[in-house]
């Protein structure tokens, strides 16, 4: 496919396999980042669409109400803004390769953008992306991610239980995000060539936040797992000699200030800071005050809070105007763990551990984004603005690594990166994976589902260990203890023991949140914008934090062990369930569809299978593994990958949700690179092209290529085109007789309507058929049937040149071009024909095409503002794939 866009031409092609996943083909890294953002629209429309509106702040016009606590932070926090001075910041040639990615998104939403439902559900169009909307997307997807309201919780802490308080709760909040990731280097592995596989452990969305995808052009040839939105492929990528992958460092790089502000007299703000009173950039977006202070933007609070009090954020992509797109092109074009090392170098945000291997058997564990160098304090609570010991002081640089012998694991876990952040995973997921692969002296790719899906619970000892100490019981409840402690302690979705130690643990988690230790604590969310509560909640702090809080003497013992006899008391009642009847998969939908019934779910928070509820509150899950993958560097065929739904956002795609059921059961789809035994898509129709640019072109042997090109009437186009219909034997296309300004009239009339479209169709460059398309609901064939979903209504005109000079089946090759147009360009079912009943000729050759005529109709004379149209006798035919 050929396509010009803002940066110039593009030449890609569009492949698919079984699952379909894309594998696109270009002849240079910019057209391939065209195609790129081409497919991710046709693929991902409404998605796009979604985070499009996020970080612009007016989420709540597709989304509703409900939105709008996101969508005053989003402007608050500057994210549109910050996303455009990030892209002004970036080499030319880094700008150039997003916007060409962007050019590809536009032409897609317009051509197919549509094909989602949600946008009628919303009452909204596809919008137009500009060239730093990838960067205000990824911006938005992880300005929470490190998990910066979590100092907003300590802060309250220290203040009402004191400062040794802070540590009792030292554990990953309901909304931090992490993941899994190993590597067993090639002497362990079966086929000589190291392994890296994992799970990066998100929101589970609907559609899914990665894109599995390929990208091959002359330069590199990479599969991996993209974000939706951004070009590239960042974070777990198989280029062939060298593959990468990472998880969250919980690094801690965002800071919140404590701000004094006050209104001036011609209406500005002011803030207090090292230097005394000064001016602070303040302007108002729909609705919203946004003020900038010499720290950051205020996020809580503002001049005419009470006390002129505010909490200001300040993050590395706003203070250096760096994302670190300039890694994702080095990446792709990575050959070795070196080049991989180097294009980290460049990695910004988010904070990540990285593993990579190469085929000459390099090793790579390291960290690699921006961490500012400050106060030790900034990272634990928030600092006040006018003292400058809390001024940042440079970047942290050079930042951890470590040699990897044999295995390395990165689960979140307070290791590599433990100079750089305060709260960590615990460390069950990284002790349970290296325990399972030194089980085997060698693995194979296909045999790391073990890992993925390993579900035993080491954090729920605590609890266990309290339940053994429990006497005294009535006999319902002893025989629910004696259960619980004969269980595998495994949660697995059929096991009812499983659900048992679920119920017991939320009924626990709830009785010590009522603890009046924490009674400061109970109402903190109203106090702040509804965007930080998640952290601010007290129980999923107090059920994340279980393990300590349990075998702490912070809580007295006889406090403890009341808690977990009550709640084993009151759980002995309850009716028998399987843990997967609690535990459902629970995913994020921009427009919920509460019809949908989801599957039930093994594995929770602290398993390797993490798949996340939140004690105390629902079983549910609403984080779990978005993808997982396994990279084979001795033979990338042998690499595989999953996500929890599919390949496809579309609902009405059979790749919606077809790869729901392996993901269930710990499955991976292979990594097919051989593109003989992919499906090649038509090329789409470019209606970004200007007028006379090709739509589609065939090749088809004995013939030469044919070319289909939009008819441009006010140029050349019309002195062949008045030629054509002037002749006798075009007599049934009614223009006989018609001057060369009256056919340019019709045909720019034509051109004008969204309904009816012209395409003059060139073999080798010479004009030989004109090709009319319409939709029959908007024309007067529908009177005379009944117009179905997904017809085309198709009139064909062969030239002189194609009857004069053509071989033996020309005319069937024509009509084969014709047809694979409208099927596979234009994604119709049905072409409708309705040649006049006495062209013998034209009715011939639509039959030997594969069109069933149904007899004979009668097209009523109609007068249009530019024509009229004279009653007319038709064969009515039908040509269905």
């Amino acid at each position: 496919m050929t396509v010009v866009g803002a940066t110039g031409v593009a030449d890609f092609e569009v492949f698919r396999d079984a699952w379909g996943i894309p594998h696109l083909r270009a002849d240079d890294a910019s057209s391939l980042a065209y195609a790129q953002g081409y497919v991710t629209a046709v693929d991902r429309a409404w998605q796009l669409e979604v985070e499009r509106h996020r970080l612009l702040g007016d989420s709540a016009k597709p989304l509703g109400p409900d939105a709008r606590a996101w969508d005053v932070f989003a402007r608050q926090a500057r994210l549109a803004d910050t996303a455009r001075r990030c892209l002004d910041a970036l080499d030319e040639a880094t700008r150039a390769w997003v916007t060409a990615y962007v050019d590809g998104v536009n032409h897609g939403l317009r051509e197919r953008g549509a094909d989602a439902p949600e946008f009628a559900r919303a009452g909204v169009a596809p919008g137009r992306w500009e060239p730093w909307t990838p960067l205000g997307v990824w911006l938005s997807t992880h300005v929470l991610f490190a998990g910066f309201p979590a100092k907003l919780w300590r802060d309250e802490v220290a203040r009402r239980l004191g400062a040794d308080a802070v540590g009792r709760f030292a554990t990953d909040g309901p909304a931090t995000a992490g993941s899994n990731g190993w590597l067993v280097d090639g002497a362990r592995a079966a086929g000589g060539g190291a392994l890296i596989a994992g799970d990066p452990h998100r929101f589970i969305e609907d559609p899914g936040v990665y894109q599995q995808i390929r990208l091959a052009c002359p330069e590199f040839d990479v599969v991996g797992l993209a974000v939706p939105g951004i070009p590239g492929i960042g974070h777990f990528g198989h280029a062939g000699p060298v593959a990468w992958a990472i998880t969250n460092a919980m690094a801690d790089y965002q800071d919140l200030y404590r701000e004094r502000l006050r209104r001036t007299p011609d209406g500005g703000v002011e803030a207090y800071g090292p230097d005394g009173w000064r001016a602070a950039h303040a302007h108002t977006e729909d609705g919203v005050e946004v003020v900038e202070t010499e720290r950051g933007v205020v996020v809580i609070g503002g001049p005419d809070h009470e006390g002129g009090e505010g909490i200001s954020l300040r993050q590395p992509a706003r203070v250096y105007e760096d994302l670190g797109f300039a890694a994702l092109p080095d990446l792709l074009r990575a050959r070795t763990v070196a080049d991989v090392d180097r294009a980290f170098d460049r990695w910004a945000e988010p904070v990540n551990v990285v593993l990579a291997a190469d085929t000459e058997g390099g090793l790579l564990h390291r960290v690699a984004g921006t961490v500012p160098v400050r106060d030790p304090e900034n990272m634990l609570r928030v600092v006040p603005a006018w003292e400058e010991r809390y001024a940042w002081q440079g970047r942290h640089e050079p930042l951890p690594r470590a040699g990897v012998e044999g295995v390395a694991v990165m689960a979140n876990e307070r290791s590599l990166a433990a100079p750089l952040g305060v709260e960590f995973a615990p460390p069950h997921r990284a002790r349970r994976i290296r325990a399972l692969l030194d089980e085997r002296e060698s693995w194979q790719a296909e045999e790391m589902s073990r890992v993925h899906t390993d579900t035993e619970l080491a954090s729920c000892k605590p609890l266990l260990d309290l339940v053994a100490r429990l006497d005294d019981l009535s006999p319902a409840a002893a025989g629910l203890r004696e259960s619980l402690l004969n269980w595998d302690r495994r949660m697995v979705a059929g096991s009812v023991r499983a659900a048992a130690y679920a119920r017991v643990r939320s009924r626990v988690a709830l009785r010590l949140a009522r603890h009046e230790r924490f009674a400061g604590l109970t109402d903190l969310t109203p106090a702040y914008p509804e965007v930080f509560r998640p952290w601010l909640a007290l129980v999923p702090r107090v059920a994340f934090a279980l393990e300590h809080l349990l075998a702490d003497d912070w809580l007295p013992y006889e406090d403890r062990i009341a808690a977990v006899r009550a709640a084993v008391e009151e759980a002995a009642g309850d009716p028998d369930t399987t843990w997967g009847e609690l535990h459902r998969l629970a995913p994020w939908q921009a427009l919920p569809d509460p019809a949908t019934v989801w599957p039930a779910l093994d594995g929770d928070h602290d398993c390797v299978l993490s798949t996340s509820s939140v004690p105390g509150l629902t079983d549910l899950s609403v984080r779990g593994p978005a993808a997982r993958y396994v990279w084979d560097l001795a033979r990338r065929d042998d690499s595989r990958w999953v996500v929890p739904l599919g390949a496809s956002g579309v609902p009405a795609s059979g790749h919606h949700r077809d790869q729901l059921p392996l993901w269930l059961r710990g499955e991976l789809v292979p990594v097919t690179t051989d593109f003989t035994r992919l499906i090649k898509e038509p090329r789409p129709v470019t209606e970004a092209l200007p007028a006379t640019s090709v739509a589609y072109e065939e090749t088809i042997e004995g013939f030469g290529t044919f070319r289909v090109e939009r008819l441009d009437p006010a140029g050349a186009d019309i002195d062949v085109l008045h030629s054509w219909v002037s002749e006798e034997r075009a007599r049934f296309w009614g223009m006989t007789g018609l001057t060369r300004d009256e056919v340019r009239e019709i045909y720019t009339h034509l051109d004008s309507l969204d309904t009816h479209h012209a395409w003059l169709v060139r073999l080798d460059g010479t004009p030989v058929a004109l090709f009319q398309t319409y939709e029959p609901e908007a024309d007067r064939v529908s009177e005379c049937y009944e117009v179905r979903d997904g017809d085309l209504g198709v009139h064909l005109l062969v030239g002189p040149a194609g009857k004069e000079g053509a071989v033996h089946g020309f005319t069937e090759a024509l009509t084969r071009v014709f047809v694979s147009f409208g099927f596979d360009i234009l994604g119709r079912k049905r072409l409708v024909a309705e040649p006049d009943a006495r062209n013998d000729k034209a009715i011939a050759v639509l039959r030997r095409a594969g069109f069933e005529f149904s007899g004979e109709i009668v097209l009523p004379e109609i007068d249009l503002p530019d024509v009229k149209l004279a009653e007319k006798r038709a064969q009515l035919g039908f040509y269905s794939r």
